[in-house]
């Protein structure tokens, strides 16, 4: 009632000026709290969901968990992880298919007219038009000069998760193409170990993703001696080879 006299303009006390910028504070706070916005939102959630189905109690058994991407190499896992979750899950048998996914929804917008497609160019300069134009997503650019762009050629992350998707899934595993993804040859990754480990890889990092480097700068930056997935990191990323 406070805030709604305030924005309307009344004559207000300065006791209740006071009140209103206490309320105020809270809600800045709230504002760039992740905990408190993953909340609400389970809540919105798990009230629609009961509703429909007549049940009472949580909709996920958990509120959510924050792991830091430390860099290019985690950045690309994590992707990867998480675009193959309905196909891990046997609830689609490819990316493409794969409903509330980013993959999906950059397949799905990328224009019939190449002329459309934005040209953001490729390592040799030449514009890659692979690129989905979808406008919600950050998008990829291959020579890695944009700090507002993933630093993966489009074409490269879809070979990767099509070659690990094909590697993952039980009906095809079989099936796995002999090459590896430019990419991760790229990037230093140990392909049997991202397979490996693929299917649960935020499980088996701690509070943050990375290569053995990257990990130990994150632990001197936070003081700490240890983090655990620092032995998973030796064996899934490989150092990268001096040019």
């Amino acid at each position: 009632m406070l805030v709604s006299r305030f924005l309307a303009k009344d004559a207000m006390s300065e006791a209740e000026l006071s009140a209103v910028e206490e309320l105020a504070a809270v809600y800045r706070e709230r504002l760039h709290d992740l905990s408190w916005f993953m909340r609400i939102l389970n809540e919105h959630v798990a009230r629609m969901a009961n509703a429909e189905e007549g049940v009472k109690g949580r909709f996920w058994e958990g509120r959510f968990k924050s792991q830091a991407l430390l860099d290019e190499q985690a950045l690309l896992a994590a992707m990867a992880y998480v675009d193959l979750n309905p196909v891990r899950a046997g609830i689609a048998e490819t990316p493409e298919a794969s409903e509330f996914t980013s993959i999906q929804d950059r397949i799905s917008s990328i224009p019939r007219n190449p002329e459309q497609i934005p040209r953001i160019t490729q390592q040799d300069g030449t514009p890659d038009r692979s690129q989905p134009s979808h406008a919600a997503l950050m998008p990829f650019d291959a020579t890695a000069r944009a700090n507002w762009a993933i630093p993966f050629g489009f074409e490269d992350y879809l070979e990767l998760v099509d070659w690990s998707g094909r590697a993952l899934h039980p009906h095809k595993r079989g099936f796995i193409a002999e090459h590896r993804p430019k990419i991760l040859d790229r990037l230093g990754f140990d392909g049997d170990m991202f397979i490996e480990y693929g299917g649960r890889l935020l499980k088996e990092f701690g509070s943050a993703i990375g290569s053995p480097e990257s990990i130990a700068h994150y632990c001197a930056r936070r003081q700490s001696k240890y983090l655990r997935g620092v032995r998973l990191a030796r064996k899934m990323f490989a150092v990268a080879r001096a040019a």
